[in-house]
């Protein structure tokens, strides 16, 4: 197993890429279902959960060639199709269950496990279900497996309002709509960019789709989607993890493909702390603005507001704020694992149900830690980055799966940081 092993101190300087969205390319990998024509996506992010997604489609029937060092994905589903998602493949990755309404809506019937990911509270499948279900769906857990048939063999159009607006079923629910018999209406829809880069994708495919980044979508559905080539959007977490390392550690780097409206509320809570964000012609610079970070609270709210990928991050730069910041994680519970090993490392930070209260220290200091999942471990790596002396991360293979060549980004901007075998 891997560790990371950073050297705190010293402000960075120069420029790091942002890869494609990993959340987009793995809602975008599945659309690739529904049609018999090649999809190709380029600006693929290098990423574990795009292996272990294209894993999973080649099981399924799919066709996937990587090329261009793994940026670009042609991905071709014109043969028989495999409607039974298996359980050893999907146990890695809640985003597997993005199949499940391609195969419903191309086959007709499905088989899909319930899904895995990293251990950050429950995410059930009942708004996924429901809706499939007012669809025409008629779906049962047994042995751990969701088996979905649509009556009559074909989906139908259906008014669905969603409890509260899930990135995921909004996803699943329009890739189903859009070979769906009829008209099919999702309010209270998410407007995360990654639903507004799907809904171009399936437009690209033929698909009729309305209102996508707003709270309702309108999807017509037609009775056949034909190959496209799509451009991934870019990653707005990976973007927002790399703009607090200079926030953390000093100096100023900038971040290209980056843009603002990515991480609008994001940018309002840097600038709030005195961290300046400036636009360029290739993306974003980041620099502190006078030298010290200012607390600020912060709660996580579906978009436009503050994601919940970044709350980790975020506690990280605020450890060592002036005065004291709240963070309120409103999207998943038990999203606080990062906290215990911050706190090794000198942090000052009570946790109380969903609330975490941060009093900001001088300096952190290095320690060995352990990250819990994906964005803690980055976050790990950012407070170590601007702490005094050594600190191991252990387990790090959480980062393999949404952060691609971190280690090489951050050592080009002069993180004093490797990344070694374990014995």
């Amino acid at each position: 197993m891997d560790s990371i092993v950073v050297k705190g101190g010293g402000a960075l300087s120069g420029q790091i890429p942002i890869a494609g969205a990993k959340n987009a390319c793995l809602t975008l990998m599945p659309a690739c279902l529904l049609s018999e024509e090649p999809l190709t996506l380029t600006n693929a992010p290098r990423l574990s959960d795009i292996r272990t997604m294209t894993e999973l489609l080649r099981s399924l029937g799919a066709e996937v060639t990587s090329m261009q060092d793994g940026q670009v994905l042609a991905m071709s589903c014109h043969g028989a199709i495999n409607t039974r998602a298996e359980y050893d493949i999907v146990r890695k990755m809640r985003a597997s269950n993005l199949v499940l309404g391609p195969l419903l809506a191309r086959e007709g019937h499905a088989q899909v496990s319930l899904p895995g990911g990293c251990a950050i509270g429950a995410r059930p499948m009942d708004i996924h279900t429901d809706s499939l279900e007012l669809m025409g769906a008629q779906i049962d857990l047994r042995d751990g497996y969701l088996h979905a048939k649509a009556a009559g063999g074909k989906l139908k159009g259906a008014v669905i309002d969603f409890p509260f607006a899930s990135v995921g079923a909004t996803e699943n629910i329009m890739m189903a709509a859009t070979l769906a018999k009829g008209t099919t209406v999702i309010n209270n829809a998410a407007r995360e960019p990654e639903i507004v880069d799907l809904a171009d994708c399936l437009r690209a495919m033929g698909a009729q789709i309305d209102g996508d980044g707003t709270s309702r979508i309108e999807i017509q559905g037609v009775d056949r989607l034909h190959g496209a080539t799509h451009r991934v959007v870019t990653d707005r977490i990976e973007l927002g993890t790399y703009m607090l390392a200079p926030a953390i550690c000093g100096g100023e780097v900038e971040l290209l493909g980056g843009r603002i409206n990515l991480l609008q509320a994001f940018c309002e809570k840097l600038d709030a702390a005195g961290i300046d964000v400036m636009e360029t012609e290739k993306g974003l610079k980041v620099a502190r603005r006078n030298g010290s970070i200012q607390a600020v609270n912060v709660t996580t709210e579906p978009f436009p507001g503050f994601p919940t990928d970044l709350q980790a991050q975020m506690m990280a730069l605020l450890c060592t704020a002036q005065g004291t910041s709240v963070l309120e994680e409103k999207i998943f519970e038990n999203r606080f694992m990062h906290a215990p090993e911050l706190i090794r490392m000198g942090a000052e930070i009570e946790v109380h149900g969903g609330t975490a209260t941060v009093t900001g220290v001088k300096k952190l200091k290095g320690a060995p830690v352990m990250a819990t999942d994906l964005r803690a471990s980055v976050s790990l790596i950012l407070a170590a980055m601007a702490a005094e002396g050594e600190t191991k991360v252990s387990r790090v293979y959480h980062l393999d799966r949404g952060y691609e060549h971190v280690v090489a980004k951050l050592r080009g901007v002069g993180a004093n940081i490797e990344r070694i075998k374990d014995q």
